[in-house]
């Protein structure tokens, strides 16, 4: 396991080994989290299909999920839990994904800072128009944009629109966290 008490950049952090860990980097400073649980998986899992579903009509998006390494220069590398981009950005090299429409992590209590502190911290200056902190724990989700001092927290109903134009994703929060393994 690397040290976390010194700097990195992006090219160290890419050459580690697949151990099960999960490396980031935002600002130099290392990020480790071990693998995720099963609540956050099912979480994971069940909104991703509704994303998936939402954004059929939108042919030049695409919703994707971890591990993906997005690297933005040579201090920060995330995997954010689940994404979406504009599909053009999507090649065979994540180092293409510029733009996240929307970014979530789904906290554990091994992430919950990093995710709500360092990642937001970096989310929000890269101009991520949204970002989402998904708490399994307590049945709510985080809504922070890039300017925003502190997140709306919603504990009923989640709204998005990827574009003005589009149609609103709408998702009870209830559903979402129904039966979650662990709860």
């Amino acid at each position: 396991m690397p040290e976390t008490n010194r700097p990195y950049t992006a090219d160290e952090v890419l050459a580690f080994p697949d151990d099960g860990n999960r490396y980031e980097l935002v600002d130099g400073e290392l990020l480790v989290t071990a693998a995720p649980d099963a609540a956050h998986q099912a979480v994971l899992g069940r909104l991703y299909f509704q994303l998936a579903e939402y954004l059929k009509a939108q042919k030049d998006l695409m919703v994707l999920f971890s591990p993906a390494e997005i690297t933005w220069g040579r201090e920060h590398v995330v995997h954010p839990d689940l994404f979406v981009v504009p599909a053009k950005e999507i090649s065979q090299s994540w180092e293409t994904v510029r733009a996240l429409l929307l970014a979530v992590e789904v906290v554990s209590p091994s992430s919950a800072e990093a995710d709500r502190v360092t990642k937001r911290k970096l989310y929000q200056a890269r101009g991520v128009e949204s970002y989402w902190v998904v708490d399994p724990a307590a049945a709510r989700i985080e809504v922070w944009r890039p300017k925003d001092d502190q997140p709306a927290i919603v504990t009923e109903v989640i709204r998005w629109r990827v574009t003005p134009q589009a149609d609103e994703f709408v998702l009870d929060l209830k559903t979402l966290f129904a039966e979650v393994p662990g709860s």
